[in-house]
C-alpha cells in the first residue's frame, strides 16, 4: 500500500500592524483605519482574527467606541442598514 505523507500547514503568526508602523496612539477620527477592525454587523474584531497586540487592541476598542459615540461608526446591524455603512 502506498503511504501518503501528510504535509502540515504551518500557520504564520499574525503581527500587529500598529507595532510594525510604530503607532503610539490610535486616533478615533481615523475612520478608514477603524473600519478594517469592524465586522459587517458592527462588532469589533477579536485579537485572534486581526493579530493586534493586547496594548493596541485596548486602544483600538476605545477608539472605536469613541467614534461610535460621535456617530462616525455604526453600533449594530440596524445602524448599518440605516446609514448605508459598508466595509469598503
Amino acid at each position: 500500500m502506498a503511504e501518503y505523507k501528510r504535509r502540515r500547514f504551518v500557520r504564520r503568526r499574525k503581527v500587529c500592524s500598529f507595532c510594525v508602523d510604530h503607532v503610539s496612539h490610535i486616533d478615533w477620527k481615523d475612520v478608514d483605519t477603524l473600519k478594517r477592525y469592524i465586522m459587517p454587523n458592527g462588532s469589533i474584531r477579536s485579537r485572534h482574527k486581526t493579530g493586534t497586540c493586547a496594548k493596541h487592541q485596548r486602544q483600538l476598542a476605545t477608539a472605536i467606541k469613541r467614534a461610535r459615540f460621535i456617530a462616525l461608526l455604526p453600533y449594530t446591524t440596524a445602524h448599518v442598514r440605516a446609514s448605508g455603512f459598508s466595509r469598503r
